[in-house]
């Protein structure tokens, strides 16, 4: 079974600025002025919708690909709701995640709505993402020195 390590880095810089690097890519994680940050990127929870979208995104494509679909694009837009007087520490009664998430997805190919929500109910099922949000996956805490 292949395995494939996915590898990031980010170093928390002033207010809520933090610098992200992944291979040779960099990125800005922020927060909105209104939340004290400096808004020069999007926020760790948008980053967390980005990353769902583009892997559904990805997956769409490699099984159009597979299966010789002519995809000729998608858009996906996802929301969620979550409390956020967990994240700010003022309510530790409920979880701090998101308690719904909503993906809406066009899928411009040609296929029947059908074959369409057997498609996107499949993109789930191979999605890393997707299946990272909907099971447990065991995180590690390490401190380095």
């Amino acid at each position: 079974m292949p395995k494939k390590t996915v590898d990031v880095k980010a170093s928390l810089k002033d207010q809520f600025t933090i610098d992200v690097e992944a291979r040779n890519f960099k990125m800005v994680i922020d927060q909105p002025e209104a939340m004290k940050g400096k808004n020069e990127g999007p926020t760790p929870l948008e980053y967390f919708f980005f990353s769902l979208a583009g892997c559904i995104c990805t997956i769409g494509r490699i099984m159009a690909m597979q299966r010789k679909i002519d995809l000729k694009g998608m858009e996906v837009r996802i929301e969620g709701d979550l409390d956020t007087d967990v994240l700010l520490g003022k309510d530790q009664s409920q979880r701090p995640g998101f308690q719904d998430i909503r993906v809406y997805t066009k899928i411009d190919a040609p296929m029947t709505r059908e074959e369409k929500e057997a498609f996107l109910k499949e993109i789930d099922s191979r999605c890393p993402i997707s299946d990272n949000i909907e099971h447990v996956s065991t995180i590690k805490l390490v401190v380095e020195e």
